[in-house]
């Protein structure tokens, strides 16, 4: 597109309101917006949306593009791909690659490797250790989008299992904490419990009795308990009962809250009833669990106890995958489909198109301090993204994007299909064609 062009005729979806109206793009940047027809005289480029939605560019603040050292499951050139193919414009990596990104010197490489490589934005998250809380002070705020803290899950060196180191971290860190909440305890006395009863053989179906509700609980309980007592900002990621709801709060806008929390895509899709027929597909940490957490969760957003709606993004090779419950890693990819996912549960009735662009693109840039993203409005960035809300399509092979290949929702039909989308004022995917020579840029934060 040109330098300067306007989306006409668009069906503008926008803090909490939609409506046929018009937005001129200059050099990357929303100018202006307008409610209505186009004046028919413009001095630029012209894109006419044909009534299809437009919204803003969706934030993933989950993800894993497993780059450095993993780069045979994905990287950061072929999942920013699959992610503007599913209209997400920005990402937030998170550490667990090879090596763990546990120094501000690793932190900057990747930074140097997504400036090369991505199609959309990014950030990254550095990783806590026990022993790394100088690197975690030593973080600029307005550059890094936050410290990862693995409460649970067994993750190199980066399991905190030291109170004190953990006090530390709540007590002195610059960035937001972002927490993985599982308790290590509960879940090796589980897995004992289970390798007893079954051998190797485990069933997957036994995965949420194994990462269960309750070590679930007792992590997220504690990291509360934790933000509490030293205020710190805290954002519990992929949350995935209905017990831990109990623990946050809708008394407060968002901007005010200091602690809020995420839902994944596949815990408001799916639950444990799946497990038979996707398997390990679907094994992914914490446990997607019943039918009635996944119905406390979609409430949970509505009543905006639960503040994001993210991927948690997380591809591993089908081979990797088709092994024996212990030996299959976790995790499943999903940023390609999260956004039409979502506007299937709206085709459902289950959620509003405006709640969606609230919790995957205005609620990401608010939660996280994001600057100048995340709205269509003038002064931001151009990050945009046009959806068919009428142009069904099945998942298949042949239209993932995952370097894996593979996805838990291959042979599902889904009814809206994203057709374009901007990153920066600049087209970067048409209708399954990518312009790789855009690169995104890096995210800054709006903190003190």
């Amino acid at each position: 597109m040109d330098r300067k062009f306007v989306i006409k005729n668009a069906s503008i979806v926008n803090e909490g309101q939609q409506f046929t109206g018009w937005i001129i793009v200059n050099n990357g940047m929303i100018e202006k917006t307008g409610k209505g027809d186009f004046p028919d005289f413009f001095d630029g480029g012209e894109f006419d949306a044909g009534g299809k939605l437009c919204i803003p560019g969706v934030i993933d603040c989950h993800v894993h593009f497993r780059e450095p050292g993993i780069t045979h499951k994905a990287d950061i050139a072929t999942e920013s791909r699959a992610a503007v193919a599913g209209g997400v414009t920005s990402f937030m990596e998170m550490p667990n690659t090879v090596p763990q990104t546990t120094s501000l010197e690793l932190l900057e490489d990747k930074f140097r490797i997504a400036s090369e490589k991505s199609l959309a934005n990014y950030s990254f998250f550095l990783g806590a250790t026990n022993d790394n809380i100088s690197e975690i002070e030593n973080a600029d705020p307005q550059q890094v989008c936050g410290v990862k803290v693995f409460f649970g899950a067994s993750t190199g060196n980066m399991l905190v299992d030291s109170l004190d180191t953990l006090q530390e971290i709540f007590k002195r860190s610059p960035l937001p904490v972002a927490a993985h909440c599982e308790d290590e305890t509960t879940i090796r006395r589980n897995s004992a419990l289970m390798k007893e009863k079954y051998g190797d053989d485990v069933p997957v179906a036994m995965h949420p009795l194994i990462r269960s509700s309750e070590a679930c609980y007792m992590s997220s309980e504690l990291a509360v308990n934790l933000a509490m007592k030293y205020n710190t900002r805290l954002h519990i990621t992929h949350l995935s009962t209905a017990d831990e709801l109990s623990l946050l709060t809708n008394d407060l806008p968002l901007s005010q809250k200091r602690i809020t929390a995420e839902a994944c895509v596949h815990y408001l899709w799916f639950c444990d009833e799946d497990y038979d027929r996707l398997g390990t597909r679907i094994k992914v940490n914490p446990a997607i669990k019943t039918a009635t957490d996944r119905e406390a969760l979609l409430q949970g957003l509505l009543n905006d106890k639960i503040d994001i709606i993210s991927t948690d993004h997380a591809p591993h090779l089908l081979g990797e995958k088709n092994q024996t419950y212990f030996k299959a890693p976790s995790g499943t990819p999903l940023v390609q489909h999260a956004l039409t996912a979502m506007l299937e549960l709206r085709r459902k009735g289950q959620i509003s198109i405006e709640k969606i662009v609230e919790k995957m693109c205005h609620a990401p840039a608010d939660c996280y301090n994001i600057e100048k993203r995340g709205y269509i409005k003038p002064g931001y960035f151009a990050d945009l993204v046009i959806v068919d809300p009428d142009e069904p399509w099945t998942v298949s092979p042949e239209n993932i994007h995952y370097k894996c290949g593979w996805s838990a929702f291959e042979g599902v039909t889904f009814h809206s299909q994203v057709s374009h989308t901007f990153v920066n004022g600049k087209l970067v995917y048409s209708h399954g064609r990518f312009y790789d020579t855009v690169k995104g840029k890096r995210l800054t934060f709006n903190r003190k």
